[in-house]
């Protein structure tokens, strides 16, 4: 049976970031759908942005369009915005997966759930910025994002990055566990992944447990949407 995916990008993307995938669900005869967040469209001014602007523009898209039944995917930062807006259209909403993604809890900032060396890096570029918004060095990029693409894929990525901002980063979400809403949660994790350090602050099982569930495991990095995109889609339809 067709799902309609709606498609969340992480940190520093649009949803371009998803096309890959995007193609492939497309060919596999489901609608999928990638949203842009609120300053996160080049040219944008991050400044100023709360992480409810991003939770109401999801809530406001989804009205929008009147998607119904959907499969809401968020990636790294966007499990925020994706849980936000499962708490205000649970009965539109036909399940969630979090891909290598934050799962909110005690309205906990996503600055408290990394390393307080990274919070303290992403502080000091927003600052240094002048408008508020987190912009990864490369080699940080190039070396624990995205480190199983050839030099010339991870330097086009990166030049297509905008500033973050840095309200989207330090707000939390003061709702329940998404687990109360009782819509079907899955979490895909790529094994490859080292953008959070493994151990006791990687991605797993410290966010699959949040939820309840074991891990889909997928090969790649936390980019495997550009360098993966294949077992990427296989593993949202499996999730």
């Amino acid at each position: 049976m067709p799902e309609t995916f709606v498609l969340i990008p992480g940190a520093w993307h649009g949803g371009w970031a998803w096309r890959p995938v995007a193609q492939r669900l497309r060919a596999s005869g489901h609608r999928a759908i990638s949203l842009t967040m609120p300053g996160l469209t080049d040219g944008d001014d991050p400044r100023d942005l709360r992480l409810s602007d991003a939770v109401d523009y999801l809530v406001a898209e989804i009205r929008r369009r009147d998607l119904r039944n959907i499969t809401l995917v968020g990636h790294s930062w966007a499990g925020y915005p994706i849980t936000g807006a499962a708490h205000q259209l649970p009965d539109r909403i036909r399940r969630l997966i979090y891909w290598n993604a934050f799962v909110p809890a005690d309205g906990r900032p996503l600055l408290e759930e990394i390393p307080p060396e990274h919070a303290e890096m992403f502080e000091q570029l927003a600052e240094a910025s002048c408008v508020n918004g987190v912009t990864l060095p490369f080699e940080a990029w190039q070396s624990t994002f995205i480190q199983d693409a050839k030099e010339p894929v991870q330097r086009l990525v990166h030049s297509l990055l905008v500033p973050q901002p840095l309200g989207y980063f330090t707000d939390g979400l003061d709702v329940p566990p998404v687990t109360s809403l009782g819509v079907r949660a899955s979490y895909v994790y790529s094994t490859e992944d080292i953008a959070l350090p493994p151990g006791e602050l990687g991605w797993a099982p410290r966010f699959p447990d949040r939820l309840g569930v074991s891990a889909l495991e997928v090969p790649g990095s936390h980019e495997s949407c550009f360098t993966r995109p294949n077992e990427l889609a296989d593993a949202l339809l499996k999730a």
